[in-house]
């Protein structure tokens, strides 16, 4: 993912994920191509750095027989971002488990996940919230082909 254009382009490194896919912990060093007007991080690599993962993580551990996507996102900037930004991922069973549990008969469930990109001290330049759309797939349905079987039209 590190070679992957929208993060190669902005200075977003993936540093670690764990083979179960539970931890990933991403940076984001300041440079030419990724500084505001008045150079700091821009917020769109802010968000950026913390965008996919969310959805990845819960797609690679809940399991077969469900529909994982990006629902909302949102990005509260709380302070300037002048050093290198790390944010860290961490998927508990437990949120899985309400997930399995809430989309057990078909319905649609929504769930905000949060992650806070951190500057070099520990201090907060960024809050991140996505929204995540997880639901049973119909059987037999391909989730990542198949809208209909998802999600179908009343």
């Amino acid at each position: 993912m590190n070679l992957w254009p929208p993060f190669a382009a902005a200075g977003i490194r993936i540093e670690e994920i764990t083979p179960d896919w539970r931890y990933v912990r991403v940076a984001l060093r300041k440079g030419v191509f990724n500084r505001n007007y008045v150079g700091t991080h821009f917020g769109g690599s802010l968000f950026a750095m913390t965008d996919p993962f969310w959805m990845i993580m819960v797609m690679r551990n809940i399991g077969g027989g469900h529909v994982v996507w990006d629902k909302a996102g949102e990005i509260e900037f709380v302070a300037p971002g002048r050093t290198t930004v790390r944010a860290e991922f961490r998927l508990t069973e437990e949120a899985l488990d309400e997930l399995r549990e809430a989309a057990a008969d078909g319905s649609k469930v929504l769930r905000w996940f949060e992650t806070e990109a951190l500057a070099a001290d520990g201090s907060v330049v960024a809050r991140v919230r996505k929204q995540l759309y997880v639901r049973r797939t119909r059987e037999g349905a391909d989730p990542l082909g198949d809208r209909e079987a998802v999600d179908p039209a009343p």
